[in-house]
């Protein structure tokens, strides 16, 4: 699933390490990078964030509930 414009980065991984299944964030080059990960959540952060925001993201999930998480968490936290 894709997000868009998430602007509390540090609520979205705090959230992602509440998750009880694999996060992965699916990268431009088809890379899988496992988001509960401290290293995948830096390479994350330098490659894919700017301007205090993530722009746009594609997570997948091992755990239904855990994508609902998220998607509960994004959708609360829209201006």
């Amino acid at each position: 699933m894709k997000f868009y414009n998430i602007k509390d980065i540090d609520g979205f991984f705090d959230t992602v390490q509440t998750c009880e299944g694999t996060v992965e964030l699916l990268t431009s080059e088809g890379d899988c990078l496992n988001l509960k990960s401290q290293l995948s959540k830096l390479i994350a952060y330098a490659n894919s964030f700017s301007g205090g925001k993530i722009p746009e993201m594609e997570i997948r999930t091992s755990n239904p509930e855990d994508m609902a998480k998220l998607v509960s968490f994004v959708v609360t936290t829209v201006e």
